[in-house]
């Protein structure tokens, strides 16, 4: 399913206008993302939780040549599934 068949399935389901649900689908994309970036945790209980996550520096391997590499300092985005979403999908 991709974004469009996703409002098409909540149009179907809520009875919203589409271009009702775009734009909700649209500023829940901008919250998220926005609150990411600035470094918040935004949580929808049982659901999904979308946080910030910060990488240390640290020395790797190169696979060719086995000589070691230093690796920067990142900041990487961290989804995870909650219990309740686990739950359905597990059966």
């Amino acid at each position: 399913m991709n974004k469009a068949d996703l409002i098409d399935a909540i149009v179907a389901k809520s009875g919203a206008t589409k271009s009702s649900v775009t734009d909700v689908l649209r500023a829940f994309e901008e919250v998220v993302v926005d609150g990411v970036a600035g470094g918040e945790k935004i949580v929808l209980s049982g659901f999904l939780s979308f946080e910030r996550v910060e990488r240390k520096a640290r020395t790797a391997r190169n696979p060719q040549t086995g000589a070691a590499i230093q690796v920067a300092a990142s900041r990487a985005p961290k989804v995870s599934i909650g219990s309740t979403f686990k739950k359905a999908v597990k059966g």
